[in-house]
């Protein structure tokens, strides 16, 4: 049963459940024994929930799509009733503190049949595009256990890729899917904005630029999961138009020819591109054209504008001075600078001095250049190829800051979000495949990106890819 854990996509773990070859406690014994046995080397898995999970496994279980299937959660947004919630963060861990409700996303997951073995590691607060936080220690890359699985969701990404279980809950701030996805060789889609409600105790997070989905194994996969977590919840500040059919229907079907343009370095000139992962997307350019798609070297113009950062970074700095005041409050516990890692609280510091106009200046210009960039495909295109990340993953503690400047790790990790960040900004959905490797062995994802609210055109070019260009046959030796 570990081989089927380990080799079977989500919905070939419940196919084999609804046939009686399996039972939901012999897939979650399956995944327990695997992450017993090849955690302690990849450091996914931080928080254990083995015992609920069996006594979940047992029954009854809701008859939805994945029933019986076992799954990890992020450790970040997305909190499970009575499970320990520490956010990355040495001070709540410390506390061991824990919530006493699922939020809707958790609880989507619950009545889709997934059964939650455990919580998977994240930077504090989900800052870095790497996962090495002091509370819990580095994640490592199943593919080569010194490099990096990318971050926020390297935790969940590892997971997968080491064969844990075969798909995990995740998140997206500024790339925080698609990097792990990219860097452990998974499919990794971001959401339109407003597609998956964060209620219900939260409206949006950090200004709409946050979504919630997973990583997975296959196109198939995640657009089931989607199916299971979609819709807006109640008192949802925004939502996204409602699809046409369900998105497991969009796998497998035709996309149509496809006006695709192709951007494979950074339009600013600031950040040099890996040639592994520049000609990862020129391949898979080439795939789409010789499917048929119009294939053109074009991008938004608006991705060149030399200041299209600075609404991010005041969001992200006064998001981070919000949160440890809100978690000051929570605790009933003032947070100071020896709370939390020095990043963090400089961060903080940076967002103390933003005034209340400078905050809402801007917002408008972020939502501006949004605009201008979704512009691009309101005058005629489908899709945006570029890499997903401009370096294949990285060694670990290459985001490291310094006692002198601590934010040194955050502006490098702000440079590998070049190709990612701008559709938080813009809520567009966007997706990465595993389609390449490095020339040292690590994998290499392809980003592709549609108009808003377009997550049917992603579904069906993806599946064509994956039909074109398999990479199940991939495997990390770990696994």
């Amino acid at each position: 049963m570990s081989g089927d854990i380990e080799d079977l996509d989500a919905l070939a773990c419940a196919e084999l459940i609804r046939n009686g070859e399996a039972s939901p406690l012999e897939l979650v014994d399956a995944a327990i024994a695997r992450i017993e046995k090849l955690d302690p080397d990849v450091n996914a898995v931080v928080i254990r929930t083995f015992e609920r999970a069996r006594a979940d496994a047992a029954g009854p279980l809701p008859d939805g799509p994945f029933s019986g299937v076992p799954t990890v959660v992020k450790d970040l947004w997305s909190h499970t009733a009575g499970d320990p919630f520490h956010k990355g963060m040495r001070f709540l861990k410390e506390l061991g503190w824990t919530e006493e409700h699922d939020t809707e996303h958790a609880a989507r997951l619950r009545r889709a049949g997934f059964v939650f073995v455990g919580r998977t590691n994240t930077p504090e607060l989900g800052l870095q595009p790497t996962t090495e936080p002091e509370a819990y220690g580095a994640t490592r890359n199943p593919w080569n256990l010194g490099h990096s699985t990318g971050g926020s969701s390297g935790g969940s990404g590892a997971a997968v890729a080491a064969g844990l279980v075969p798909i995990a809950q995740a998140t997206d701030g500024g790339g925080s899917i698609r990097i792990p996805a990219s860097e452990c060789g998974l499919v990794g889609l971001k959401p339109s904005r407003g597609r998956v409600t964060c209620g219900p105790f939260a409206g949006d997070y950090t200004g709409g630029f946050s979504v919630e989905l997973c990583v997975s194994k296959t196109v198939r996969d995640t657009a089931a999961y989607l199916d299971a977590v979609a819709g807006p919840g109640v008192g949802d500040p925004y939502v996204a138009p409602p699809p046409l059919r369900s998105y497991r229907e969009e796998v497998g079907a035709t996309p149509g020819r496809l006006r695709v343009g192709v951007l494979t370095a950074d339009p600013r000139g600031a950040v040099p591109v890996h040639p592994d992962c520049s000609r990862a997307a020129r391949e898979a350019a080439e795939l789409l054209s010789g499917l048929g798609h119009h294939v053109e070297d074009s991008y938004p113009s608006a991705l060149a504008e030399p200041d299209a950062a600075m609404g991010v970074i005041t969001f992200f700095s006064t998001g981070v001075a919000a949160g440890i005041d809100y978690w000051s409050r929570r605790t009933g516990r003032e947070i100071t600078a020896a709370d939390v890692e020095a990043p963090t609280w400089a961060l903080a510091e940076v967002g103390r001095t933003i005034t209340g106009p400078q905050f809402w200046t801007a917002r408008d210009q972020t939502m501006s250049h949004a605009r201008r960039v979704a512009r691009w495909w309101a005058d005629g295109f489908d899709l945006l190829v570029t890499p997903t990340i401009p370096q294949p993953p990285p060694p670990l503690g290459f985001f490291k800051g310094t006692d002198e400047n601590p934010l040194e790790g955050l502006t490098r990790g702000a440079g590998f979000a070049v190709f990612a960040a701008p559709y938080n900004a813009t809520g567009q959905p966007a997706i990465t495949l595993p389609l390449a490797m490095s020339g040292d062995g690590l994998p290499i994802g392809v980003q592709l990106v549609a108009a808003y609210g377009r997550e049917d055109v992603l579904i069906r070019i993806a599946s064509q890819i994956e039909e074109a260009a398999p990479w199940r046959d991939r495997r990390p030796a770990i696994s």
